[in-house]
C-alpha cells in the first residue's frame, strides 16, 4: 500500500469508505496546532500544575521535568506519526490500536478515549465555573453558583461545535495567543534581565543533582499530565489539508512547541523567586489556597498591576478553549463509533457544516451527567470534580498512549508497510518504555495527584480497566449480532 493513502479495507478500527465524512481540507497546520495548544489550556497547566510540581515534587528542579515529559512524549510522537500516515480516522486511537491489537481491544481503547476527554473537560468545567463565577462576583456584585456558568458554557460549546471546525479554530486561536503571549512575554522579560535575585540558576534547575532531589516523580506526573490532548492531530486527520504532510507536522511541532513552552515558562518562574525560595513560595501559595498567586504575583510585579485583573480572565478564556478542545476531540470519537456501527447511526449525522452536531448533542449531555451531580451534592468542584476527574483522565490517556505505541510495533511488523526500523520498532519500544514508567509514578502518586483519599484514589483507579473491559465486550457483542443477522 502506498504511505500516502488509506486502506480501502474495513479492517479493525477502521470506518468503511461508503460512511459519511466530515469536512475535508478544514485545518492545515497551524489551525490544528491551535486545538492542540487549547486542550492543553497552557495557562491553565502553568498556573495549576507548577506550584504543586514545585512544592510537591522536586522544587527548582521541576521545569526539568518538563523536558524528560516531552522526550518521552517525541518517543511516542515517532511511532504515532507513521501510523498515521497509513491510516486517516477521526477514532485515532481507538483505530491505531485496533489495527495493530485487534478489533476488540481497539474498541475497548475507544471507550477509555471517550472516557478521558469527558472527565477531563467534566473536570475543567469545575474550575471554570468557579474561576468565572469569581470574576463576574468581583466586577458586578452578582453572585452566582459554579455550576450555572458551567451549564450556560456547556450550550455555547454545543453551539460553536455545531458552528464548524474552521470557526472553533478562530476562536481558539485567539484565547491561545492572548494566554500564551502574556506567559512568553513575561519568560522572555525575566531571560534578558539575568533571571530574579539568584540569577537564572541554570545549574539550580537542570543539573542531575536538581532533577533528582525531593519527589522528581510527583513533578514528572504533573509535567506529562499538562502535555495531554497534543494526540488531537490525529483526530482532525479527515479535516485536514493533505493530512499525511499536515498531522506529522502538527504533531511534531506541537510537542516541540509545549515542551519548550512549559520548560522555558516554569523556569523563567523558578528564576524570577530564586532556587533558595522557590519551594517555600509555592507551598505558600498550595496552603493559601490559591496556588494561581505563585504565578500572578511574579508577573503582576513585573508587568504593574493590571495583569492581575488580566491574568483571572485570560485563565477563563484558557479553560474554555480547553473545554472546547475537547469536545471537538469527543464529539469525533463519537461520531467516528458510530460510523464504526458501535454507537447508533444516527450519531454519524452532520449537519450542512459537516460537523457532527448529533454527535455534539450526546457529549454535551454526558458534560452534564459528569457535572451536575457534583452540584447537586454541594461538592467543592476544585477540590472533587476537577482534581478527581483530571486525575483518572490523565491515568487513562496514559494507558491509550501504551496501548497505542505496541499497536504500532505490532501493526508494522505485520504489515511490513515501513522499512524504517527507528520509526516503526525502536522509537515506539523507546516511548513504551517510558509511558509505563510514567505509569507507575502516576499509579504510585495517585493520592496525591487527585487530592483525595486512598479509597477515592482506588475506585477511580478501578474505573480505567472497568472501561477498557466494558467496551471492549460491549463491541463483542455487537459484533456478533452483526455477524449472526447477516
Amino acid at each position: 500500500m502506498d504511505s500516502q493513502t488509506v486502506d480501502a479495507s474495513p479492517r479493525a478500527g477502521e470506518a468503511p469508505r461508503t460512511a459519511g465524512t466530515l469536512k475535508r481540507n478544514a485545518l492545515g497546520v497551524l489551525g490544528i496546532l491551535f486545538f492542540v495548544l487549547s486542550a492543553q489550556a497552557p495557562l491553565t497547566g502553568i498556573a495549576g500544575a507548577v506550584p504543586i510540581a514545585v512544592a510537591v515534587g522536586n522544587g527548582p528542579g521541576a521545569p526539568a521535568a518538563y523536558a524528560v515529559a516531552g522526550a518521552v512524549i517525541l518517543l511516542f510522537s515517532v511511532g504515532f506519526v507513521a501510523m498515521g500516515r497509513h491510516v486517516v480516522n477521526a477514532g485515532a486511537f481507538y483505530t491505531y490500536i485496533g489495527r495493530g491489537l485487534g478489533r476488540t481491544t481497539g474498541s475497548g481503547s475507544a471507550a477509555v478515549a471517550l472516557f478521558a476527554y469527558c472527565t477531563v473537560q467534566a473536570a475543567m468545567y469545575g474550575l471554570y465555573g468557579v474561576t468565572v463565577a469569581g470574576l463576574v462576583g468581583h466586577y458586578t456584585g452578582v453572585h452566582l453558583s459554579w455550576w450555572v456558568f458551567a451549564l450556560v458554557t456547556m450550550a455555547a460549546v454545543q453551539v460553536l461545535g455545531a458552528a464548524g471546525i474552521e470557526l472553533g479554530a478562530k476562536v481558539l486561536a485567539v484565547f491561545v495567543l492572548a494566554e500564551f503571549s502574556i506567559l512568553l512575554a513575561f519568560a522572555l522579560v525575566t531571560l534578558f534581565k539575568g533571571g530574579g535575585p539568584e540569577g537564572l540558576g541554570i545549574t539550580r534547575t537542570f543539573s542531575p543533582g536538581a532533577v533528582l532531589q525531593g519527589a522528581p516523580g510527583v513533578a514528572l506526573m504533573f509535567a506529562v499530565a499538562s502535555m495531554f490532548g497534543f494526540e488531537a492531530t490525529a483526530i482532525y486527520g479527515e479535516e485536514a489539508r493533505e493530512p499525511h504532510r499536515t498531522v506529522p507536522r502538527a504533531t511534531y511541532l506541537s510537542v516541540a512547541v509545549v515542551t519548550g513552552f512549559f520548560a522555558f515558562t516554569s523556569w523563567m518562574l523558578v528564576s524570577s523567586y530564586g532556587a533558595s525560595k522557590v519551594t517555600g513560595a509555592a507551598g505558600g501559595a498550595l496552603a493559601g489556597g490559591d496556588s494561581t498567586v505563585f504565578v500572578f504575583a511574579p508577573i503582576a510585579h513585573l508587568f504593574g498591576g493590571w495583569a492581575n485583573d488580566v491574568l483571572p480572565v485570560l485563565l477563563g478564556t484558557s479553560l474554555f478553549a480547553g473545554i472546547l478542545a475537547f469536545h471537538n476531540s469527543a464529539n469525533r470519537y463519537l461520531f467516528s463509533l458510530s460510523r464504526e456501527g458501535l454507537l447508533p447511526a444516527r450519531l454519524r449525522s452532520l449537519n450542512r457544516r459537516q460537523s457532527p452536531w448529533a454527535a455534539g448533542i450526546v457529549q454535551t449531555v454526558i458534560a452534564a451527567l459528569l457535572v451536575i451531580p457534583f452540584a447537586l451534592a454541594g461538592k467543592d468542584p476544585v477540590l472533587t470534580l476537577f482534581s478527581w476527574f483530571s486525575g483518572v483522565g490523565v491515568l487513562a490517556c496514559m494507558l491509550l498512549y501504551f496501548l497505542t505505541s505496541v499497536s504500532v510495533i505490532v501493526f508494522f511488523r505485520r504489515e511490513r508497510l515501513d522499512p524504517r526500523r527507528w520509526n516503526t520498532l525502536i522509537a515506539p519500544s523507546l516511548g513504551a518504555l517510558g509511558i509505563a514508567a510514567v505509569i507507575w509514578v502516576v499509579l504510585t502518586n495517585f493520592t496525591t495527584l487527585i487530592g483525595g483519599d486512598a479509597a477515592t484514589a482506588a475506585w477511580l483507579v478501578a474505573a480505567v480497566p472497568a472501561v477498557l473491559l466494558l467496551g471492549a465486550g460491549t463491541a463483542r457483542l455487537v459484533h456478533a449480532r452483526t455477524t449472526a443477522d447477516r
